[in-house]
């Protein structure tokens, strides 16, 4: 018998502890601020598509609490991360450097841009991109050649690496900037979980050359569908602005596109939502940051699982509050997401490593011996932003 054949229960009498009784889902939207007022606005305007005043609101809004010169607001972090990659000059035939460890939209977008996912480890402090493997890595599986990272397995460039926020903890990104630097490739960051998570005191999503953000229903914000692309370069920013608007000049009647484009844009309608939703956003952080306190005291005795905690000198949003099993335990893994789930508690696994897909198999890869084990081990449960305030 396993040293700990109660752990789901133990678990779930946890999580009970803090959120109370009744069925709960993993992560729902709040609406408690002036989302109707503003929508009504959007809609007695008539200006609901792709003009409008809460789309330039939203986009001042953002960068102002994020603290990039420029945000440019789009349908969903997907596409800011297409657009984001192709900005920074990544073409057909290059390769990617992407966490085995991510959700696939990162990966989708290298393809969107006919180039290649190359996969590589994460560390167990952020779960994110391991710096001190990936330079190890890179050392002996690349060649530098006529300022280009070369992959000695494939003869590709190596044009960029996009470090992944995995649940909003901040990756080790002054490392992976050395990295970067040294191995002559572009920086961008997936901040898609992170809104709210800082690196002492400077936003996720500001520190490469470009960062991308999403607002998806299940975000610490949402807007319905968006995202956004971040950056401190006002020339890539007005770039973006111009590919995500279908790369269409301005004229009072006249349709002309200078190149080809994407219809990228996020509604007027979605943006009203967005900003009302930024206004409430610290309390958001605030309460997310007191359910994980609580979490925190309730595990301290359970043993064979810890909660996971921010990084040291990181400030997390704690966007999905996260458990990790200890190694013995990891076979446990699928007993706790049944008898939790059984139990109303929304709990899940984390992604399938990207190269254990179909469509990724073949796709080239570093050891991996940190995302493998970290697969085996993550679980993620409810983490709203209101679980407190229903709780007893």
């Amino acid at each position: 018998m396993d040293r700990n054949s109660n752990l789901p229960q133990d678990i779930v009498r946890a999580i009970r502890s803090v959120v109370g009784d009744g069925p709960l889902a993993l992560h729902e939207p709040r609406f408690n601020g002036n989302e109707w007022v503003y929508l009504k606005e959007c809609l007695d305007s008539t200006y609901v598509s792709s003009v409008g005043k809460f789309v330039d609101r939203f986009e001042s809004d953002l960068a102002a609490f994020t603290g990039a010169k420029r945000a440019v607001a789009v349908v969903n972090g997907t596409a800011a991360l297409h657009v984001a990659l192709r900005l920074a000059g990544v073409e057909a035939g290059d390769e990617v450097l992407l966490p085995a460890l991510t959700f696939i939209a990162t990966a989708n977008a290298v393809v969107y841009c006919k180039a290649t996912p190359h996969f590589v480890d994460s560390e167990d402090r952020s779960f994110g991109m391991d710096a001190v493997a990936l330079r190890d890595y890179l050392s002996s599986a690349t060649e530098l050649r006529d300022n280009h990272c070369i992959s000695r397995g494939t003869g590709r460039i190596i044009r960029a690496m996009v470090p992944m926020h995995t649940f909003g903890h901040p990756v080790d990104i002054e490392a992976l900037l050395a990295v970067a630097h040294d191995f002559h490739m572009q920086l961008i960051e997936d901040a898609a979980e992170s809104l709210g998570s800082t690196v002492g005191g400077k936003h996720t999503g500001t520190f490469g050359l470009m960062g991308t953000l999403s607002f998806n229903g299940n975000k610490t914000i949402t807007t319905g569908g968006g995202g956004a692309i971040l950056t401190n370069d006002l020339e890539l920013g007005k770039r973006a602005k111009h590919l995500t608007t279908t790369s269409k000049l301005p004229h009072r009647w006249n349709f002309v596109h200078d190149e080809v484009g994407y219809n990228y844009r996020l509604p007027n309608l979605n943006a009203a939502l967005g900003c009302a939703q930024l206004e409430q956003l610290p309390s958001f952080l605030a309460d997310k940051r007191r359910l994980f306190e609580r979490y925190q005291a309730a595990f301290a005795s359970v043993q064979g699982v810890r909660l996971v905690v921010e990084p040291a000198g990181c400030h997390s949003n704690y966007w999905l509050q996260t458990l990790l099993l200890d190694e013995s335990q990891a076979n446990q893994r699928d007993a706790v997401l049944t008898v939790t789930n059984d139990a109303g508690l929304m709990t899940r696994p984390v992604w399938a490593l990207m190269n254990r897909l179909s469509m990724y198999s073949n796709a080239p890869k570093a050891p991996l011996p940190m995302a493998e084990s970290l697969e085996r081990r993550l679980i993620n449960i409810p983490s709203s932003s209101g679980l407190l305030s229903v709780a007893p």
